[in-house]
């Protein structure tokens, strides 16, 4: 621990007036021996002085010492890291809803496995912490506004219904202004709400063309957008490179088609990186869980520094009153 770990570092001066009281008992001890031996007869001393050094006479002082050392520490004001929930914050949960979901490449497939590990981030955040719920598929839904209402979210989850498409760049306007409408009616604050999208994914986009990254709608687009209000993107591409799904024909009256649905890294990655968010990969639900406990932390939370002088105050006042009682018991005195 560093100075800079004290609000008021100078009281650890103190701990040289403690040496002087060891030093000054120390002293004490020697001249009164050196007193003692020049003043007794010394065939009689040999008679009846102990043969072990008595050593619990010397407790109370130890105790008394350490109490000592513990409130200057206490009075130096010391501080630790403590992990605070963020309650003042937004979070908008944006959920693929293509057919793709549908792959058995992530057993039993990705919707159920998805919808599993997003209550499970759901029942994890804190709960003053704004959560919201977006799908997207070739267009995107607010399921759920920015809400403190948990089981409104997970309800949301389990009634997903999956759509032909993908349309990544809407999901992300959507949150968008699903955030400034909240912020818009919480008002009162100089700056808004801090906020987070977390956008989870499983294949290209199909809306607009992928290529057209130009497009006003497209991914990127939306994420150099997110990046100008302040808003990171948060990225999960779940799956693998060998899903696929049966998709029928529009007419319906030929047999299923099985079709590739890859996931898509990259543009994800890109998407996170424009953003200014972070990029994660899964392709099972114990993965999915570990980047949604990760999250967690990082949007949930918030590291501070705060007083950590009470546990040291304590000891000092245990340490003390022991070695009182103690200079009681051993020396029938106090000290």
């Amino acid at each position: 621990m560093s100075l800079s770990h004290f609000t008021a570092p100078i009281w650890l001066a103190f701990i040289v007036v403690i040496g002087l009281i060891v030093l000054g008992y120390v002293l004490v001890q020697l001249g009164r021996h050196r007193r003692m031996l020049r003043f007794s007869n010394m065939e009689l001393l040999e008679k009846v002085a102990p043969t072990r050094l008595n050593l619990t006479r010397h407790i109370p002082i130890m105790l008394l010492v350490i109490g000592l050392c513990a409130l200057t520490f206490a009075a130096a004001g010391p501080t630790a890291v403590k992990k605070v929930a963020r309650n003042r914050a937004t979070v908008v949960l944006v959920m693929d809803v293509s057919l793709s979901m549908q792959a058995t490449d992530v057993p039993p497939n990705r919707l159920q496995v998805a919808q599993k590990a997003g209550k499970e981030f759901v029942d994890g955040l804190p709960s003053g912490l704004n959560l919201g719920f977006v799908t997207f598929a070739g267009t995107a839904s607010v399921m759920v506004p920015p809400t403190v209402n948990r089981e409104q979210v997970k309800s949301a989850i389990d009634n997903i219904k999956l759509a032909e498409r993908t349309a990544t760049g809407e999901g992300i306007l959507t949150a968008l202004n699903s955030i400034e409408t909240l912020a818009s009616v919480l008002g009162g604050a100089q700056t808004p709400p801090p906020a987070r999208i977390v956008l989870m994914s499983d294949g290209k986009q199909t809306v607009p063309d992928d290529k057209d990254v130009d497009n006003p709608r497209h991914g990127f687009t939306a994420a150099r957008l997110a990046k100008s209000k302040g808003v990171p993107v948060s990225t999960i591409s779940f799956g693998t490179e060998w899903g696929s799904v049966e998709i029928q024909d529009q007419d319906g009256k030929g047999p299923p088609q099985r079709v590739k649905v890859p996931v898509d890294n990259d543009s994800l990655r890109e998407i996170a990186k424009l953003s200014g968010g972070d990029f994660y990969t899964a392709s099972s639900l114990e993965q999915l869980t570990a980047v949604y406990d990760t999250l967690q932390e990082q949007i949930g939370y918030e590291l501070t520094r705060g007083d950590a002088s009470r546990p040291w105050m304590l000891a000092g006042l245990l340490f003390i009153t022991a070695g009182v009682g103690a200079s009681l018991v051993f020396r029938q005195r106090l000290p």
